[in-house]
Formats: C-alpha cells, sequence, structure tokens
C-alpha cells in the first residue's frame, strides 16, 4: 500500500493535486471560464480554494468537467440529471471500495477459521479408534450382561 507508514512527498503531483487556475482549467475542458463558476456553484465540480479563495482544479476535475460537457451536450442531460449522475457514481464507488474492504476482511477472517481448524484437527488423538455409527454400518448389536459376573 503506497504511502503507508511514510510521508508522501508534498511536491509529489497526483490526480488530485489543485494545480490549475480556472483560465487554465477552462481551457483544458474547452469550456468557458463562467461555465465552471456556474458548475462550481451548482456542485458539479468542486475544486479546492487557495488562501485567497481562488479555485484551483486538478486533472481530475478537469476530467470531470469534459464528463459534464459530454453528458450535456452529447446526451442532453440538463445539469439537475448530471449532478445526480455524479452523485450516484460516487455513491457506487464509495460502495465498491466497501465491499473490498469486508471482502478482505471475510478472507481474513476464514483464513484465521480454517487455521484454527487444522490446528483442532492437529490435537486429535491418534490412539483412538474412530467411532463408526452402528446405524450407518447396517449392523445390530445387542449387549447382554454376563451372568457368571453377577454375585
Amino acid at each position: 500500500m503506497e504511502g503507508v507508514g511514510r510521508r508522501r512527498n508534498p511536491y509529489e503531483l497526483t490526480d488530485e493535486s489543485p494545480v490549475y487556475v480556472i483560465s487554465v482549467a477552462a481551457q483544458l475542458s474547452g469550456l468557458h471560464p463562467q461555465t465552471l463558476r456556474q458548475y462550481d456553484r451548482l456542485g458539479l465540480v468542486s475544486p479546492d480554494r487557495t488562501a485567497g479563495r481562488g479555485r484551483r482544479y486538478s486533472a481530475r476535475d478537469i476530467e470531470l468537467l469534459r464528463q459534464v460537457q459530454q453528458l450535456s451536450q452529447d446526451e442532453g442531460i440538463n445539469l439537475a440529471g448530471i449532478k445526480r449522475i455524479i452523485e450516484l457514481e460516487n455513491q457506487v464507488a464509495a460502495l465498491s471500495a466497501r465491499v473490498a474492504e469486508l471482502q478482505a476482511v471475510a478472507d481474513g477472517a476464514a483464513a484465521a477459521m480454517q487455521q484454527r481448524e487444522a490446528q483442532v484437527h492437529a490435537s486429535y488423538r491418534r490412539d483412538l479408534v474412530p467411532y463408526q455409527d452402528v446405524q450407518q454400518a447396517g449392523a445390530l448389536v445387542v449387549w447382554r450382561p454376563r451372568r457368571d459376573r453377577e454375585r
């Protein structure tokens, strides 16, 4: 797992790094800066903010802007519909991550259970004769006490 147990380089750029000012983001997405401001007000794309409240867009934000434009222009979906689609996609991603997390926990529990089961089986006494159920063997055994032992 990346970044576990060590600090990340603060200068390392990722898809979430807010690096683009609004004019560059508009140019990269093919949209007008005013459109980006409207999308921000509507909550479609929410860029990070600088200390002076200026917008800073990440590569992921640019991709989302392109997706919004494609859904709006090519598919004819209104902005409210696009917002709902984005919310549902985010919810699906979060649920998928949770399912993967729970699957890992379940796999770990199953492995621990199998290990414990193997320990129990290893602890069985080997000098005992295995029990065989009489009904399964198909034999009938009748026990009668010996009379010569009675006094």
